[in-house]
């Protein structure tokens, strides 16, 4: 695992999204899975710049979110699905076809889970996996104990991740989700974790400098064969080694 630690917030939102512009000036049918969150709002916003700048092309890329909301529609301003137009696909050029957001309305979570691990196989794997992490220690919505082995499948929320999502629904926030699995966010070719503010910088510890525990999910990712995390200096400060890194 690669710790990076950059000065502020707005830094390191910029340099997670000059990797993925690298990532699509590199590879062009790159398949990103993407995350959500007030963390990955910046990113987004420079992404689309860069996009602009320099002129990036995203025709040829495919990408699978992390997660969804079981019982909101695509259309409702709160799914995964309408935040990701807004914040991202409405303003680069990749293919409406090629974006994929676990089906929260499915009728069978099972059959469903099952699907979106078979079109991740179809395109290939994927290569850039963005990350965040709840304050509860989640990859996507990852609760504690989900197993490291997990694939695409419901998840019921912890009342830390509905706290901590409430603002984003309104205070109204839905109990289930769909989420890939730690074993599916494992098995992408690199991960990148970008995590800022001091709300997270115990979290921070716990996950990169303590014993690996079920209970965070994300210390699967020390298991992963090429991980990043960028951490701004808040988020970093109750490191014990971060000199080092």
């Amino acid at each position: 695992m690669q710790i990076i630690i950059l000065k502020s917030e707005k830094a390191a939102a910029d340099f997670t999204a000059r990797l993925m512009a690298d990532a699509v000036k590199g590879n062009p049918k790159t398949v990103f899975g993407l995350a959500t969150g007030r963390t990955m709002e910046p990113v987004y916003a420079r992404l689309i710049a860069l996009y602009k700048e320099e002129k990036l092309d995203f025709s040829k890329c495919t990408t699978f979110n992390l997660d969804e909301y079981i019982g909101v529609a695509p259309e409702n301003p709160i799914s995964y699905r309408a935040t990701m137009q807004r914040l991202l696909f409405d303003h680069i050029n990749v293919r409406p076809k090629a974006t994929h957001v676990p089906d929260g309305m499915a009728k069978s979570t099972e059959k469903a889970g099952r699907k979106y691990e078979d079109a991740i196989a179809k395109a290939g794997g994927i290569d850039f996996q963005l990350l965040g992490i709840g304050l509860d220690g989640h990859i996507g919505f990852n609760e504690p104990l989900s197993s490291f082995a997990s694939l695409t499948h419901e998840e019921v929320l912890t009342p830390a991740t509905l706290a901590q999502n409430a603002g984003l629904c309104d205070g109204n926030v839905p109990c289930r989700a769909m989420t890939m699995g730690v074993g599916t966010i494992l098995a992408s070719r690199r991960a990148v974790m970008l995590v800022t503010g001091q709300k997270k910088a115990a979290l921070m510890e716990q996950f990169i400098e303590g014993p690996i525990t079920p209970i965070i999910s994300a210390c699967a990712l020390h298991f992963h064969r090429d991980c990043v995390v960028i951490l701004d200096a808040k988020a970093a400060s109750s490191l014990k080694h971060k000199d080092h890194y």
